[in-house]
């Protein structure tokens, strides 16, 4: 394959002169935040899978990173809760995406009274080393961007996104994932992958790179269908269902036994006692449920205990767990 990030280029570049509704089928409802008026014009851009504003990630304006500006939709929604002079970083390779966004940015500027344009600087700069310095954001995101990426460069955007982060710092992405396998064929068609269609991993795929790079915690917070690549318009031999997948990495040190993954597992202790301690860290109260990370659901469920229900993964997970 040539460099095939020349034609993610052109795909993104040519989205930027000429608004492309269906481009990308996000999954995510937008945000509706109080005294929030979004441009037309963003939501028509919106090139994404999923979404990556989360209010609880976003707590005394933090300083965020967002890679890959699209229309501004996502940025400008960054912008809400942290007010602050170049309190939000936005970085694309894509000249005509950067000045698209920017224009974006003055309109809605125009229509939101608490909106000014420089809490938003716009960067020109490659997701693969990126133009900011050490341990320099709270937040990092990218929304169905990585997903275009071969391994290889994946492996260099998850380790840049882990050294602009400052520790406990959080990265959220949102990226289609699928567990039936992708032909070569597809994977090695350029549009196809700048299209975020036929670079999808396995979500354990997806989880272990994200982990190879250092962050010690991952919440998954959605997995969501999203597209059929069929026979008749892909060649394929089979269905091939992809999903959006909406995660969190926190720059968490590395736990001695390996990462804390979450993928919506709960626990709940229903026996005589008060309560169960695993004397391990966790304590279980009677009938309330806990969510719990997948390594404390394998240790709990190795004690073999019926006292103690664990549930399979919902993918959904909002906080308040064992770690």
């Amino acid at each position: 394959m040539k460099d095939y990030l020349d034609t993610t280029v052109d795909v993104y570049r040519q989205a930027a002169l000429t608004p492309d509704v269906g481009l990308c089928c996000t999954t995510t409802p937008v945000w509706q935040l109080p005294g929030l008026s979004m441009p037309k014009i963003m939501l028509e851009m919106n090139y994404g899978c999923g979404s990556t504003v989360n209010p609880r990630d976003l707590v005394n304006e933090p300083t965020v990173l967002y890679v890959g500006v699209g229309g501004g939709m996502e940025i400008f929604q960054f912008a809400y809760f942290s007010r602050k002079k170049a309190g939000i970083i936005g970085v694309d390779v894509v000249e005509e995406m950067l000045q698209a966004c920017d224009q974006n940015l003055l309109e809605a500027e125009k229509n939101n009274e608490w909106f000014s344009r420089d809490f938003i600087s716009l960067r020109k700069g490659n997701a693969l080393n990126l133009p900011l310095e050490d341990a320099s954001v709270d937040v990092a995101a990218q929304n169905c961007l990585f997903n275009i990426f071969t391994k290889e460069d994946l492996e260099k955007a998850l380790k840049e996104m882990y050294r602009v982060l400052k520790p406990h710092g959080r990265l959220v992405l949102s990226d289609p994932v699928s567990e039936n396998p992708i032909p070569d064929k597809l994977k090695n068609d350029e549009r196809l992958r700048a299209l975020c269609l036929s670079g999808s991993l396995s979500l354990r795929e997806y989880l272990d790179m994200i982990t190879a790079v250092g962050f010690g915690t991952v919440e998954i917070r959605a997995k969501r269908p999203y597209r059929i690549l069929d026979p008749l318009h892909y060649g394929t031999e089979a269905l091939i269902f992809l999903e959006s997948v909406e995660v969190c990495a926190i720059k968490d040190p590395m736990p001695s036994d390996g990462p804390c993954i979450f993928t919506g597992k709960t626990a709940i202790y229903f026996g005589r006692e008060a309560y169960f301690d695993d004397q391990n860290g966790h304590t279980l109260m009677n009938n309330q449920p806990l969510s719990v990370c997948d390594k404390t659901a394998l240790a709990l469920k190795k004690l073999d205990r019926s006292d103690i229900f664990i549930s399979d993964s919902t993918f959904f997970y909002d906080g308040g767990g064992c770690c």
